[in-house]
């Protein structure tokens, strides 16, 4: 794969990994930590490697997307052969948060009139995205830097302490 680097985009840096996938998938029926429900809300995510690797949760930060984390310095490191997250042992999903890139989100459309929204109801979007949209049952990590790495907490504190 090649990646433009830089402000100019004049360098061209090859970097190991497998194109991404990138899929959409609608939740119906969306509740919100605060009761509010959306009838439709869209979740999109970017995969590398196939489905029957071990699934592996990736969390882009405050104002990214799942694109974010398909950089040179985060992805060149991370998913070529070899490396930590090789796409070619693991499934890796990088979805957008809700309220975050290709996902549903307040300007979108509603406006004010979409749900207050917290990390909760970020990780509760994932959790379906994962279970009912690509139909996984386990992951095999969870990480994520900055908003993503908050997300990381609440994912094991509701495998902690109760069901997502």
């Amino acid at each position: 794969m090649k990646i433009t680097d830089g402000p100019t985009a004049l360098a061209l840096i090859d970097v190991d990994y497998p194109e991404p996938t990138e899929r959409s998938w609608t939740a119906r029926d969306f509740q919100f930590h605060a009761g509010e429900t959306l009838v439709r809300v869209n979740l999109h995510c970017r995969t590398l490697g196939e489905p029957s690797g071990d699934p592996v949760l990736v969390l882009h930060g405050t104002a990214g997307s799942g694109a974010s984390l398909l950089t040179p310095s985060f992805a060149g490191q991370l998913f070529g052969p070899g490396q930590p997250l090789d796409a070619r042992d693991h499934f890796v999903i990088m979805p957008d948060a809700l309220g975050a890139g290709k996902s549903s989100k307040p300007s979108d459309g509603l406006r004010t009139r979409f749900p207050k929204y917290n990390y909760d109801d970020m990780v509760h979007a994932q959790y379906r995205l994962l279970t009912e949209g690509i139909g996984l049952r386990h992951l095999r990590l969870v990480i994520g830097n900055s908003m993503g790495g908050m997300q990381t907490w609440i994912w094991g504190w509701r495998r902690a302490y109760r069901s997502c």
